[in-house]
């Protein structure tokens, strides 16, 4: 027998959903990944998520998001999804050892931070080396910064900051920016901002936090060390929609393109969080996308179920 709603992926936008779905009496199952949490398990202090006045760590608001969709009647499978087809009704959907049927879907399979790929950058994340500016500038008042990048994002994320840090250097590879014209001239007209050119970050110096980063040239291979107490890696996100390829429509960036915010093509298939969210990139915004999500799904499988239920009064 086909779930009645089957949630891929189980970040706030994911568990959102699963609250408001199994309120519903829909029994959701949510196939969290081997991983699960999303970018809030490498996240320390939040401050921005409503109802913690006080900050609380990311991997917290998981948890009680979880146990909140539990109490309601979620129930969760810690695996992978393999392959999904979209193409017939039921939806199939299968993991390493097992295949399942859905009537919907809930996408919401987020998008992971680009890294540098140094060994000594995953031992500071959520300790001074940050993917989201918006969300940890705060933290860095009054203190020296490093972004990586030459994009958008970099830029944007290198102005924000200002707001709070004493210094902004941005370290680009190139002796150009990708960035929008716009964008450029914002970020070199601002007094706080610095750029290293043609350079890259060779290793993270810190013990417990980041305490300086040596920089090498990529012309010269002259490496310096600069004493910095943050560094923001904004070199892009890579969302998580291998899977869907060919089923459903992806931009250029592989993001998945959405219909009045959270629909998609096919009736039934509605999508929630970062994996189409391009600009937000928000634990409050992808939470919000998955209780709209969630509020689809009502409907759908609400006039899905009147439709059979009449069907068959009609062949009696």
């Amino acid at each position: 027998m086909a779930e009645k709603v089957i949630i891929i992926g189980s970040g706030p936008a994911g568990l959102s959903a699963a609250i408001y779905a199994s309120r519903e009496g829909f029994e959701p199952l949510v196939l969290a990944g081997s991983k699960g949490g999303g970018q809030l398990e490498l996240t320390s202090v939040v401050e921005n998520f409503p109802g913690f006045p006080d900050g609380v760590d990311g991997p917290e608001i998981v948890k009680l998001l979880k146990k909140q969709a539990e109490r309601f009647g979620t129930r969760f499978l810690n695996k992978d999804v393999s392959k999904v087809d979209l193409s017939s009704r039921p939806f199939k959907i299968s993991i390493e050892d097992k295949d399942f049927e859905a009537d919907s879907i809930i996408i919401a399979t987020g998008a992971n931070a680009k890294w540098l790929g140094i060994e000594s950058e995953s031992k500071f994340i959520g300790k001074g080396v940050s993917s989201c500016g918006t969300c940890d500038g705060p933290f860095f008042k009054n203190k020296d910064v490093i972004v990586v990048g030459g994009g958008d994002t970099a830029m944007e994320d290198s102005i924000f900051l200002t707001k709070f840090a004493k210094s902004v250097t941005i370290v680009h590879r190139k002796d150009t920016l990708r960035a929008s014209k716009i964008m450029q001239e914002r970020a070199i007209s601002n007094q706080k901002i610095k750029f290293i050119w043609n350079s890259a970050i060779e290793e993270i110096l810190g013990d417990n936090t980041v305490k300086g980063v040596k920089i090498k040239n990529l012309i010269t291979n002259e490496i310096t060390e600069m004493k910095i107490d943050g560094v923001f890696v904004a070199i892009g996100y890579k969302p998580n929609t291998d899977i869907f390829k060919g089923q459903l429509k992806l931009d250029e960036k592989g993001y998945i393109e959405t219909i009045d915010e959270v629909k998609t093509d096919i009736d039934g298939v509605y999508i929630a969080g970062d994996v189409a969210d391009k600009y937000y990139r928000q634990a409050a915004t992808a939470s919000a996308s998955g209780v709209k999500c969630a509020l689809h799904v009502r409907d759908y499988l609400s006039a899905l179920y009147y439709d059979k239920e009449k069907k068959e009064k009609e062949k009696k």
